[in-house]
């Protein structure tokens, strides 16, 4: 009897000891003060420079900002996930929105079980910390969940969330990257116990403005003042901003396995990473481009028949381009292509090849790789050389020396 009371008491102590760690913790994180994370899709430095975004440029003086690297291939999904876990790809397992699953089959990444690292929500959760997640694009609400208390997309927002914030505007506008804001701002005036908010917009609006179109410009200066609604809202917020890549025009497309045709070289398949569910933004067409082969002994040979191919600069084997850049190799094609600056990749109905419109724009290769990172009203941040990519901007939160 006395054993058993023991063991009650003993337990009932450790219990009391988690929990008043876990309270510890959450006290601790970030010095107690909350945390807004911004991903804004497509704000890439030729966007940063042209804005004039007079709010956060004065706040920046005041805080800390540095120009880094996306990730390859740069694409919203693959950078997202490693912003949201702080990690390269070759951990996370996200090469894209779009790759060939491991039953040989087509497929969006957009299933949190393909996300083989934890999210800072997940982090967080284990402290008893709350966090939520808005994104103007419904796809990473199913693939970044994980830990969250609270997950809202305009494109799936109920009739509660359109009575306190009115109608969403169509995914394919600017004014819904304004609906996700204003979300974000609510939960920030009424739900104080949320100490961490992730607010993802969509790059629609760079997709269709170069940086200097009035529209762009437009769009940003409100983005600007969501901003500096955001820090009135909750003065207390360190607030974390960066990108998944830059947009710029592509002047064609080159269909791979089409142009190869051309040359009688066959392959398994080549897609492109960007492709997603929003054809609108791009066309499914982005600067890189995996190619699965039917043997391995093609290997030299399809290298060779795709030197050939005009927009071509970059041709990577598997193990080349997992190591160079950090991306998981299991999950991307037996060799990897990236387009020069105005060439993308992609299926086409019939020609191996096709003009774009001047007003096309998109991303995907190294030259929408340079974004801006961001970071406001933090009490005590790395050194700057600790970023170098976006996936750090927020990986620091969790480490207890800062």
């Amino acid at each position: 009897m006395r054993y058993s009371v023991r063991c009650l008491v003993t337990a009932v102590l450790l219990l009391f000891s988690e929990l008043n760690y876990a309270q510890d913790q959450a006290a601790q994180f970030n010095h107690g003060k909350r945390v807004v994370i911004i991903m804004m899709d497509g704000f890439g430095m030729s966007y940063f420079k042209d804005a004039p975004m007079p709010y956060l440029k004065a706040m920046i003086a005041k805080g800390f900002f540095k120009q880094v690297n996306a990730l390859m291939p740069t694409v919203t999904n693959a950078n997202n996930t490693s912003i949201c876990t702080g990690t390269f790809p070759e951990v996370n397992g996200i090469s894209g929105n779009f790759f060939l699953n491991d039953k040989g089959e087509e497929e969006y990444m957009e299933d949190k079980h393909l996300v083989l690292a934890p999210t800072i929500f997940q982090k967080l959760k284990a402290y008893n910390i709350k966090s939520a997640l808005v994104s103007s694009k419904k796809k990473s609400t199913t693939l970044l969940p994980e830990g969250t208390d609270l997950v809202l997309s305009p494109e799936t927002a109920d009739s509660a969330w359109i009575s306190k914030i009115g109608k969403p505007a169509s995914i394919y506008s600017a004014e819904v990257n304004y609906w996700s804001m204003q979300a974000g701002i609510y939960l920030l005036k009424n739900r104080e116990d949320i100490r961490c908010l992730y607010i993802h917009t969509t790059d629609y609006p760079m997709h269709t403005w170069a940086p200097t179109d009035s529209n762009s410009i437009n769009h940003l200066a409100n983005i600007d003042n969501y901003i500096h609604q955001i820090s009135e809202a909750a003065p207390d917020a360190t607030i974390l901003i960066t990108a998944d890549h830059d947009v710029n025009h592509k002047s064609r497309c080159v269909d791979i396995q089409k142009a190869l045709l051309l040359q009688n070289v066959n392959i398994k398949l080549a897609l492109s990473p960007e492709k997603d569910k929003y054809l609108k933004h791009h066309r499914g067409f982005g600067g890189a481009a995996y190619v699965y082969l039917n043997s391995a002994k093609d290997v030299q040979q399809v290298k060779s028949a795709l030197s050939k191919i005009k927009g071509i600069e970059t041709i990577l084997t598997r193990a080349g381009a997992a190591k160079k850049y950090h991306l998981p190799v299991t999950r991307i094609g037996d060799l990897v292509v990236l387009g020069d600056s105005t060439t993308v990749f992609g299926d086409l109905e019939s020609q191996p090849e096709e003009d774009l419109p001047a007003t096309y724009r998109s991303h995907g290769s190294v030259y929408e790789i340079k974004v801006p990172l961001i970071i406001l009203n933090a009490v005590k941040l790395p050194p700057a050389s600790y970023f170098n990519y976006n996936k750090d901007l927020a990986a620091w939160l969790m480490d207890k020396k800062y």
